[in-house]
């Protein structure tokens, strides 16, 4: 008999099952998709529903007061909930609240997210609306988004839906889940156990294969065959014809022909006539090119046309994904249309971003030990026949659990070598084989970086370099050289010690039950007990250690603070009475991390010894993952050991304690020695390109230059370049500066903050972006400016809800309706809303760094003025970034309203206003920005 399934949703006044209560609750009961039963209602849940749920729902308290209780709705909701399967999106949030209410519904249950996960294994988007716009779930007559009922139509939907997709599997592929997932007793096998019969009773005229004895695992990656040889540098060198090249651009000319509406800029000419000299001369260059000016194509075209001339390999090194799939997305591709000569281009990433398919095919023997490592099974098994490339970027990683199962699975795992991997066609063997191919490589900083510190063996050999989002780069390498450690990273390193079925010396005992001798197996047992009982024991002196260090960090922080909080670990801390205790504890645990490390690179000679002697099949896969294991080991109780017992002055430490949590950190105090050896003196040309390089310096009063960044990155040899941008921000930019607003720290500001956004707001028909520095800051003002605006009917998006930044700027661009949007960090950059949708910036303070963040206190300290020579700098690159979000595109028009009146009080104020574009700049009183708002954008153009 077919299984019934039943679609539950509730809706709650939070997100607690202990403090928060049931206010709607829908069930669906189905059978072979057919609706058997649908039941819905309100519940009252003796509480006060908060606005932001009334605003998620549509549920508010008068439609709850008169509603039944949860306690006269238990027989009728039991009955629904009985006698099936229970299905639900994110279904552990609902089963929380169920079980808080001593519903007994055991572990019978299906995830849809999960199930959606693994078998829509690149749509990186699993949210309920998300999924059900995808397929096309919605029918006329539904009821709104986070309504019980809605959703649980939606869910039965989406159920149905993913098990017609199921059934488009590959059988074997089927089998492989239900049987990893039978071994596990994972919830989701039922789903895919009933479709796996009616699919096998489909194709053999029976209930599936008898189930007896282990199928042969198929090969699932088989990418393309590279072909080509790799790229070998012309003994000498010929120069570009830089003419030649601009020419391409000049009316009339090639990019005219191939891309319509196409517009000739004179300083994309210029910077790439720039760039084609610095290839020439090889030379470094630093060029800022303005918003507009077509900076990509304007280092690809030369970097092309000298590749292939010379046969030499440029790489270009971006900060974010988002620009690397542009370029070898959009941008290459376009470009190779045009070109006289075959480009070719690769991307190549860190080694962790590639799956390794050898380890892959481990666990598809094993078997997953854990749920999120089934899910995260499940997606590889239906990605990787269809994948070209094994990256990461392609499949999505769901939970904390998956990212540790996928640690285990990927190329950065000791047992990933080009010897064992590169003949399987591994991923990361394919992207190294394209790299070596290409004549444009496309990296990020960060693995520019690891390929520095590891002497070159990451990249294929290159001369020529050029760094786009340069202003990040001393972030990125900061981030590169940092390190970071907590209880659950090092509980998780013990673990995969201690654990009994699908730990690493499990893997060893089985790899060796039959294939030594009993005397020799005796021995090696021996010595992974002790290594096993050690790791079990370093648990308690873990524990131990950080529970001393908690307790002595506890005179720094503020035990009620909801935000992070960093304490530096300095000599004057160390210097603190207490301090012993935190030393004496750590040495407990250092003394046994060395043990535990040391044993496992023992045990790893033990198995490169025996796998000599005898037939391990296994033998050198395990050896790697010992030496791996015991790497990661003893790297973090070095860098504990020298953040808690022995540090460098040239490293900077600290602590961060968040939501309870402990984490240990490290970073580079200076990293321009580091660019000036590694980049700067063994590069040919090296390019630094960006938007924003020039800013502030002691000098601010003479404006803009090069040399804050010049200074920071030890370039001081490059030359320099400023190409403005084509935009004509004069008649498309008014610069709005109130005159009577309070400063940041006076009384008032904070109103005065809520009044200029809704007049901005209201004046122009929302169309606004706002800038905050902080998210207390912006809740603050959501919640103020919200209700008022809402009346008005200017919807309020804000960061603060928890939805994706893409999903904001995507509701901000539908323009649904009147919208402003609300966002912090992540929003002052990377922000690209060209057109009506986006017509006024709020800047709402300048960006200043948090001065008590750790790496900003300690680099502060190595100035004689640490506010203009690095403090005002740094916000002015970061305020001129957020300025770029307004105007994108050629006929784009808007305001921007600075609301910190620092920028006319404060002396450092006009550094701000100097490194901006030529703009109408207006100083007008604050009842007046919504009146000159709407004036500006109906003015006669």
């Amino acid at each position: 008999m077919a299984t019934v399934y039943i679609a539950v949703d509730l809706e709650t006044t939070g997100l607690d099952p202990v403090r928060d209560a049931i206010i709607e609750v829908a069930a669906i009961t189905f059978r072979d998709g057919g609706i058997l039963d649908e039941w819905s209602t309100l519940v009252n849940p003796y509480k006060t529903i908060p606005s932001f749920i009334t605003k998620l729902t549509g549920i508010d308290q008068s439609m709850v007061d008169d509603a039944p209780d949860l306690f006269t709705l238990r027989p009728i909701l039991a009955e629904k909930l009985a006698g099936g399967i229970i299905v639900g999106h994110n279904v552990g949030f609902d089963l929380g609240f169920l079980n808080a209410e001593n519903f007994a519904l055991g572990s019978h249950r299906v995830d849809t997210s999960v199930l959606a996960s693994i078998l829509y294994p690149t749509r990186g988007r699993y949210g309920l609306s998300s999924l059900s716009r995808y397929l096309n779930l919605r029918e006329d007559g539904d009821e709104q988004d986070h309504r019980a009922l809605g959703d649980a139509r939606r869910t039965y939907r989406l159920f149905t839906a993913l098990q017609s997709k199921a059934k488009e599997l590959d059988y074997d592929i089927l089998e492989e889940i239900v049987r990893a997932g039978q071994q596990l007793r994972w919830p989701e096998t039922k789903f895919f156990e009933d479709v796996w019969r009616q699919v096998g009773k489909d194709a053999f005229g029976k209930r599936g294969r008898s189930g007896r004895g282990q199928p042969a695992l198929k090969k699932l990656y088989q990418p393309a065959r590279l072909s080509g040889s790799p790229l070998i540098p012309r003994e000498q060198v010929s120069q570009l014809d830089t003419g030649r090249i601009s020419q391409l651009l000049e009316p009339g000319g090639q990019f005219e022909k191939h891309f319509p509406g196409y517009e000739h800029r004179p300083q994309q000419v210029k910077m790439i006539e720039a760039v084609a000299d610095a290839f020439n001369r090889g030379q470094h260059l630093m060029i800022e090119a303005g918003t507009g000016t077509g900076k990509s194509i304007g280092y690809l075209l030369p970097a092309a046309f000298w590749s292939n001339l010379n046969q030499r390999r440029v790489v270009v090194s971006t900060n974010t994904i988002n620009l690397q799939d542009q370029l070898i997305n959009k941008d290459i591709p376009e470009l190779d249309q045009l070109l006289p000569f075959e480009l070719k281009a690769a991307v190549l990433k860190g080694r962790r971003n590639y799956l390794c398919t050898r380890l892959f095919q481990q666990l598809r023997h094993r078997g997953p030990g854990s749920a999120d490592e089934m899910a995260l099974f499940g997606r590889i098994l239906v990605w990787l026949p269809d994948s070209e490339s094994g990256d990461l970027v392609e499949i999505s990683l769901r939970s904390q659990g998956e990212r540790l199962a996928w640690d285990r699975l990927n190329s950065e795992n000791e047992a990933c070598t080009a010897e064992k991997c590169a003949s399987e066609g591994c991923p990361l063997h394919q992207a190294r084989r394209r790299a070596e191919l290409a004549h444009i490589l496309v990296v990020n900083h960060a693995l520019l970086l690891a390929d520095i510190a590891l002497e070159n063996r990451i990249l294929p050999e290159y001369s020529d370099l050029i760094m786009d989002e340069a202003h990040h780069l001393e972030s990125a390498i900061t981030r590169g050289l940092s390190f970071r450690s907590d209880r659950r990273y090092i509980e998780g390193l013990l673990d995969e010690v201690t654990r009994n079925r699908t730990g690493i010396l499990a893997g060893i005992r089985r790899l060796v039950s039959e294939s030594i001798p009993g005397e020799l197996r005796s021995i090696l047992e021996s010595r992974m007990v002790e290594i096993q009982d050690g790791a079990r024991k370093t648990g308690i002196r873990l524990e131990e250690f950080f529970t001393t260090l908690e307790f002595f960090l506890g005179q720094f922080i503020s035990k009620s603070s909801q935000y992070s909080q960093p304490i530096r670990i300095t000599p004057a801390v160390r210097s603190q009475p207490d301090y012993d205790q935190v030393l004496i504890s750590w040495d407990n645990l250092d003394q046994r991390l060395k043990m535990i490390s040391d044993g496992l690179s023992k045990l790893a000679g033990h198995i490169a010894d025996i796998s000599d002697s005898f037939d391990i099949g296994d033998g050198e896969n395990i050896r790697l993952a010992l030496i791996s294991l015991a790497r990661n080991l003893f790297d973090t109780q070095l860098n504990i050991n020298a953040i808690i017992a022995d540090p460098s002055e040239s490293v900077i430490y600290w602590a961060e304690i968040f939501k309870g949590r402990l984490s240990l950190h490290a970073a580079p105090l200076h990293i321009g020695a580091l660019v000036e050896e590694h980049i700067f003196n063994v590069k040919e040309t090296v390019i630094l390109t960006s938007a924003t390089l020039r800013t502030a310096t002691p000098g601010y009063q003479q404006g803009s230059n090069f040399d804050y960044l010049r200074s920071r990155l030890h370039a001081q040899h490059a030359n320099e370049l400023a190409v403005g941008s084509p935009f004509d921000y004069k008649n498309s930019t008014l610069l709005l500066l109130p005159t009577d607003m309070p400063e940041p720290n006076q009384p008032g500001y904070q109103r005065c903050v809520e009044q200029a956004i809704v007049e901005v707001a209201l004046g122009i028909g929302g169309r606004t972006l706002v800038l905050f520095t902080s998210y207390n800051q912006l809740n603050r003002t959501a919640k103020a400016i919200e209700p008022g605006l809402q009346l008005k009917g200017v919807s309020v998006l804000s960061q603060s809800e928890g939805a994706s930044r893409q999903r904001l700027l995507e509701q901000l661009k539908a323009q649904d309706s009147p919208s402003i949007l609300l966002g912090t960090r992540s929003f002052w950059e990377g922000v690209d809303v060209p057109g009506e949708a986006l017509q006024a910036v709020v800047i709402v303070k300048l960006p200043f760094d948090v001065p008590t963040d750790p790496i900003v206190a300690a680099r502060s300290e190595t100035f004689e003025n640490p506010f203009y020579e690095y403090t005002i700098p740094e916000t002015v690159l970061r305020f001129r970034q957020g300025f770029g979000r307004l105007i994108r595109r050629q006929d784009d028009e808007g305001l921007i309203v600075v609301l910190d009146k620092r920028v006319l009080t404060k002396r450092y104020g006009q550094a701000f206003l100097d490194a901006l574009p030529e703009c109408t700049v207006l100083r007008q009183r604050l009842d007046r920005i919504g009146e000159i708002s709407q004036r500006w954008l109906n003015r006669d153009k």
